[in-house]
């Protein structure tokens, strides 16, 4: 198989249902019987490759992990209950108290809630960057530094950095670059080939089908020397590249208990045989808006990396293959204009998710970063007057004629 859509569709399950199944069966089931006591030690043991435990592993979440791993083309994929749980599982394999990870202040609001509240305090140092400066960030690196982390399009502020050029600088002080990807998904974007370690996803969006089920997702690429891990180094002894992996299912996430449910994998399964298709369909219609917005008179600003106006349009199209995801912001002249704009729609929806099949549009500084001060959301390219709209899939005239009715006076 060759293509993205064959794989999705066709998969590369590790076992055959045994009834013949076209598609994986819903194993919502806890615990799993062995045949003997020998057996049920070596599968905790990680000697033979069965199920015990379904917070540890099950038939179903399996099925999901092999397709997304033949999909990206990682060495190991882990699925989790949701995308912060995959950021979170990875920092907590990656870090210890003392160390410190370097990032931007452009991130996904509860990403930058979980490193300044949640991880802060428990010891870990955070260090904010610039990621679309190498050099910035080449500084910023030391010896106690565990991670780079980065977002592929960064949400909301749409700002996208030279992956390849961050992998160097990773690479040249042994520190893995991270990279959430849920923009994109493999499908716009191969992580992999351009040098990152570490792939998470919010299997929620795009991968999910409609917003049926919420997930995430933690690929490891297989290009990490993990024997150079302060904190892996010993179990990749042991385990070579399959070391963070390892560490993920032996220790934090089997500890920390953010499982995927076996229901909602088998629904992103389902999800994943149609992404390609909602993804074109997705991208198409949000350039289409981006352009109408980008002249129309009441409009301040609109920011996506597919338009030329963009900073980020030459790299966003070297990297992503000239797809540039179903995400966009606009600024209009004020929190009140923004306000009374969303009020005015009928057809797009007023709710906070990204890439469902309908669109959807929200007040960011309002919301999902309502937890900042003024100046904090300023810092973190958050403003007053932007709205950040997630493309569906409809037809782009209806949404055209939607966001015209936005601009009418009341």
């Amino acid at each position: 198989m060759k293509g993205f859509t064959t794989k999705a569709v066709h998969g590369a399950s590790l076992k055959k249902d045994v009834h013949g199944s076209l598609r994986m069966p819903v194993y919502d089931s806890v615990a799993f019987e062995h045949e003997s006591a020998r057996s049920i030690q070596l599968t905790f043991e990680g000697k033979k490759p069965a199920h015990a435990y379904s917070r540890i592993s099950n038939p179903t979440v399996e099925d999901f992990e092999q397709r997304l791993r033949l999909l990206s083309g990682g060495t190991a994929v882990l699925a989790v209950a949701s995308g912060m749980a995959a950021i979170s599982n990875t920092i907590l394999a990656l870090a210890e108290t003392g160390t410190n990870i370097v990032t931007t202040r452009y991130l996904f609001g509860n990403t930058l809630s979980l490193f300044e509240k949640t991880l802060k305090p428990w010891g870990l140092e955070v260090k904010y960057v610039s990621m679309t400066d190498p050099d910035e960030v080449d500084s910023a690196i030391d010896a106690n530094t565990r991670a780079v982390f980065v977002e592929s399009i960064t949400n909301p502020q749409l700002e996208v950095a030279d992956c390849s050029q961050l992998s160097v600088v990773s690479k040249k002080h042994g520190v893995p670059l991270v990279m959430d990807n849920t923009l994109l998904t493999p499908y716009l974007f191969n992580t992999k080939k351009a040098g990152v370690n570490i792939e998470v996803l919010s299997s929620t969006k795009y991968i999910s089908g409609g917003a049926t089920s919420v997930g995430g997702v933690i690929i490891d690429n297989g290009n990490f020397a993990w024997y150079k891990s302060p904190r892996l180094g010993n179990l990749a002894k042991k385990t070579g590249q399959m070391a963070f992996i390892a560490a993920l299912r032996q220790e934090i996430y089997r500890n920390v208990g953010a499982c995927m449910s076996p229901h909602n994998a088998y629904l992103q399964s389902l999800g994943l045989e149609t992404m390609s298709l909602r993804i074109e369909k997705s991208c198409a219609n949000t350039m289409q808006l981006a352009k109408f917005l980008e002249q129309h008179a009441k409009v301040k600003a609109v920011h996506y990396p597919g338009l030329p106006s963009s900073p980020y349009f030459a790299i966003a199209g070297k990297q992503f293959n000239n797809k540039y995801g179903g995400l966009l912001t606009f600024d209009l002249e004020s929190r009140e204009a923004c306000f009374a704009f969303i009020d005015r729609l009928q057809l797009i929806r007023r709710a906070t998710n990204l890439n469902d099949n309908k669109t959807l549009i929200l007040h960011p500084a309002s919301t999902i970063f309502t937890e900042y001060s003024e100046e904090e959301k300023l810092a973190m390219g958050v403003r007053p007057t932007m709205l950040r709209l997630a493309v569906g899939i409809e037809d782009h005239e209806d949404l055209l004629e939607d966001l015209e009715r936005g601009f009418e006076p009341l």
